[in-house]
């Protein structure tokens, strides 16, 4: 299975058969149970089965996609060293990081993603999400930091290790707090849906979550900051702030169409909320007659 590697060594490793040299940490997050999990490079499992099913099920969720919007696993292997466990995903390198990178880089220089980038981006970051939605589940924690930019400045959706079943029946309080705190756990506070914090006893939780999500990537694209980031920064309630509806800056950067277009994407009733099919068609009429990579890019 390859030898033993110092995550601040350079080394080989092998995964699926084949040999990669192992140059350096990159990032790191957390899963449930303190499952550490790296990009490029390997996840720490702390002894638990829970861990390792975790790990394993995120590499599945990427396995069921080939898409250019979502990010491609290139391979995936479980080490065990002694009795330590380590989970390696290996996924592609994108040197322009981040979507909340690049809206960061811009805020600092006084300025914002044009509405024909922000366009571009967000048909991208759709396609991505009705490919997810097809297949019958939710992204659930999609917010800038978890989507890249590709080599073309292209939107590819990463961390897939939240999603779940699309179309979720909620049939008594225990299963509602039991989705409620898996919500908690698992999905980004300031870019969470108003339905998932506080989750009704009987009620259907659908692939619409996403669609807020994705009015907060929107808000954030436009206005250089999540719509709720500053109620959170403040130690304020997000909570309550998001049973309000939002109230959207005046701009004179943005048309009217993509103001309307984010105010349908941030109801507060998710049955008012349009699918993602819509969204793209929506999106699709908005695009400029001639878009291409050299007006679009990032």
């Amino acid at each position: 299975m390859g030898h033993a590697l110092c995550a601040c060594s350079r080394g080989t490793v092998l995964i699926d058969n084949k040999r990669y040299l192992f140059i350096q940490k990159l990032g790191e997050g957390t899963l449930q149970n303190g499952l550490r999990k790296w990009i490029l490079d390997p996840a720490l499992l702390r002894g638990t089965l829970q861990d390792q099913e975790e790990a394993q099920r995120e590499a599945d969720m990427h396995r069921l996609f080939h898409h250019p919007n979502i990010l491609h696993l290139v391979a995936y292997c479980l080490k065990e060293w002694g009795t330590k466990h380590e989970a390696w995903l290996l996924l592609p390198f994108y040197k322009k990081g981040t979507l909340w990178s690049e809206i960061e880089r811009l805020k600092d220089k006084g300025n914002f993603l044009s509405e024909e980038q922000i366009l571009w981006l967000l048909l991208g970051i759709c396609r991505g999400l009705e490919a997810i939605h097809a297949k019958g589940y939710a992204h659930r924690d999609l917010k800038p930091t978890n989507i890249l930019l590709g080599d073309e400045g292209q939107p590819v959706l990463m961390d897939l290790g939240s999603m779940n079943q699309a179309r979720i029946h909620v049939e008594g309080s225990r299963q509602a707090l039991t989705l409620q705190d898996w919500a908690a756990q698992r999905c980004t506070i300031s870019y969470r849906a108003p339905e998932l914090f506080t989750v009704q006893s009987h009620c259907v939780i659908d692939e619409r979550t996403d669609v807020w999500s994705l009015g907060c990537v929107l808000y954030a694209m436009m206005f250089g900051e999540g719509p709720y980031d500053m109620v959170f920064q403040k130690g304020d309630s997000v909570a309550l702030a998001v049973q309000n509806q939002l109230i959207i800056p005046q701009s004179s950067r943005h048309s009217s169409a993509m103001r309307q277009l984010l105010a349908s994407m941030m109801m507060v009733d998710p049955q008012k909320r349009p699918h993602i099919p819509l969204l793209l068609s929506q999106l699709e009429a908005l695009q400029p007659p001639t878009t291409g990579q050299h007006t679009t890019q990032i």
